[in-house]
Formats: structure tokens, sequence, C-alpha cells
């Protein structure tokens, strides 16, 4: 089965230090501190979770090389980065020093996914989320994007263990609405794209997998108000479409106030959209598998728990056995897709303080990774 598949999964650089945070954070900050200071919310709720290799840096190249074999010996393909820009790089160097310095780095490909967002501090945060400040502003303009394509295809594009789909370097952007506002609306960013596979092309490259985000087919999620899904899909000539989590793609997660969720209802919630996505977007839609969720690391710990809004969310935990349930019914979407297009993200790596990782934790050691293998 492996040949016909890939999977791919996102990863989180916030497990390294980095000079912006320490500025806000103090001296050695990174988020391994939120979770040694997780604890349980409610009757029943597993906190904290503690990692089985460790709270290790992952800027260490030694430590990275064993993330690597862990990941292509259980059937990944590739890492992809959430990377950040704010008038500069933000957490690279755990791409940088780390997983680009491992003497093992060919074993896994790699990508990036741009996470044009604000910079919240919630870190951790309390109930009233409308008073986080924003350390650093997402402001990359039309005038701007074109140092930042520049950036992306000289360090990381080129490199000869970077993701292709199509022949092409895979590249996703993560707020498609928020980006498509801030160039200045559709045709705008139609430019923007161009500019990037012009530039690609110039640097010897045969183009750019442009990938987007997309959060449902029904625009009916508040972050798709300003500007309708339905307005850029066809407009803009994206490659793919996919989803960073299974999070409010169904009406379990959407319409959630409790403090929990049903991982297999979410799943085949999810499903059902990632089925819709895959008749009706004008490219392929590549479905994403979610470990679990629990974002409460990120809420103050002494504050009463409700779901509120981000990171105050309801928790879905899952056992080895219901992941390997969602994996099976993604590859059941994918088996009648052209070849090309049997690709799906596993929602991730390493986002310990969402509770989605796919690392091994002192309670379930390697099992999510050995129904990967099992799986693929």
């Amino acid at each position: 089965m492996k040949q016909n598949f890939q999977a791919a999964t996102y990863y989180f650089p916030n497990y390294h230090v980095d000079p912006r945070n320490e500025k806000i954070h103090g001296t050695g900050w990174t988020e391994w501190e939120l979770m040694k200071c997780a604890r349980p919310r409610f009757p029943g709720h597993t906190q904290p979770k503690v990692p089985l290799w460790g709270y290790q840096d992952e800027a260490d190249p030694t430590v990275m090389a064993q993330k690597i074999d862990a990941a292509a010996g259980h059937g990944l393909d590739a890492f992809i980065f959430d990377w950040y820009w704010y008038e500069g790089p933000f957490l690279e160097r755990c791409l940088n020093q780390g997983f680009l310095g491992a003497p093992n780095r060919d074993k896994l490909q790699f990508a990036l996914m741009w996470a044009n967002h604000d910079w919240k501090n919630f870190h951790p945060g309390g109930r009233d989320i409308s008073r986080y400040p924003i350390d650093f502003p997402w402001s990359t303009t039309s005038a701007t994007v074109g140092l930042v394509w520049d950036y992306l295809i000289e360090h990381f594009f080129t490199q000869p263990n970077y993701w292709r789909v199509d022949g092409l370097p895979y590249f996703s952007i993560y707020a498609m609405n928020r980006f498509i506002l801030q160039m200045g609306g559709v045709e705008a960013t139609a430019e923007v794209f161009e500019l990037l596979r012009q530039k690609a092309k110039a640097a010897g490259l045969p183009g750019v997998h442009l990938n987007g985000i997309w959060f449902d087919v029904l625009d009916n999620h508040p972050a798709c108000s300003a500007c309708k899904q339905a307005d850029w899909a066809s407009r803009l000539g994206i490659s793919s479409y996919t989803s960073s989590t299974t999070l409010y793609a169904g009406k379990t997660w959407y319409n959630s106030s409790g403090t929990t969720v049903n991982y297999r209802q979410a799943t085949d919630e999810y499903l059902e959209v990632a089925h819709k996505a895959q008749q009706q977007l004008p490219a392929p839609y590549y479905p994403v598998v979610t470990t679990s969720w629990d974002s409460s690391p990120r809420c103050i710990q002494s504050e009463i728990f409700e779901t509120v809004g981000y990171p105050w969310l309801a928790i879905m935990e899952a056992t080895p056995d219901d992941f390997e349930y969602a994996l099976q019914k993604t590859i059941e979407i994918l088996q009648n897709r052209p070849q090309p297009e049997q690709i799906f993200f596993i929602n991730a790596w390493n986002e310990w303080t969402e509770g989605s990782y796919l690392e091994p934790d002192t309670k379930f050691g390697m099992a999510f990774l050995e129904k990967m293998k099992t799986i693929l």
C-alpha cells in the first residue's frame, strides 16, 4: 500500500530557545514550560502529558536525528514545518540547525506551511481571550512579499530534500483569507502568486505547488466570513487544498460548548466535509488526520476551565485504536483518487501544547507511530 500513498505531518517548532521568546518570557523559555505546568482540569482529564523522550531541544541535530529516524521508520514521508515571518524569520533554529543539520536529514523530506497569523501571547492565556496581547503582528503586504519569496527560494525550496508534489516544491499558506485581504484582494493575490512562480523559475525550479488551507466548503466558519472561499478557490491557480486540523469542519466541534468531544464522531463529520471538498474544489483536496486535541496547557491553570474560544476549546482524546480508525477511514476516501492525489496529512508530529502529537509519551509510548507503520 505504501507505494500509493504519501503521508506528511505538521511540525510546530517552538521547543527550542528563540531570542524573541526570551525577551518576553525569560531566559531559556520554550513551550515545554507550559507542558510542565499542565494539570487535569476536570475528572478524567489526562494531564500533564509527558514526552517519553524527555523535554528535548529540537535545535540539536542529534535530537532531530532521533525524530527523523522515528518518522521515516514508521511510514512518514515529510515534516511540514510551521513557518513564521514577522519582519524577518521566527522560530527557525529548529529547521536550520536541527533538521537541516541532522546527519540523517536525507531520510525525510520537508516543506513549509506559512503560518501567516498574528502571534498572540496565550502562553498561558486567561479566559478573556479578547485581551491577549499581540507580540508579533503579521504585517507582510504585496509590497514586501517579494522579499519573502526570495528568502524561501534561496534557503529552502532549493534544498535537495525539499518535498515536491507533481515535481514542484510544495508550499502551503495557512490563513488564506487573511493573506488575500492583506495582499489587497483576489486579483492582487493572483499577481503575488504569479510573482512567486516567476521567481522560482528564475532560480531554476520548475515552479511551485501552491497549497491553500481550506476550512470547509460551506463558508460558515468565522475565519472565512471576510473573504468567501468560493471567491478565491478557482481564481488563484491553487495547486491543491488541505486542512491544518479536523477542527471546525463538523457540527460536533463547531457547536461544542462542553469540555470534551467524541473523537470518532468528529472524525466522521470531518471526513464528510473532506469528501465534499474532493468533489467540489477545482484542484485536489488532501485530507488530514488529527491525533488528538487538548490546548488546555496554553490556558492559565488556576482559572475554571470552560470553552470560550481558543485556546479554551473542548478536548478530544484519542486512543491508538481511535487513531487507527481515522487513518483507515482517510485511506478509504483516497483509494479511488488518482495516484498523484493520494496524499494526506497528520496533525501533528509535536503539537504538545495542543495535545496533538505523534511523538511518544509516557501513556501510550510508541503506539500511535506503530499504528502509522501498520496502516502504511
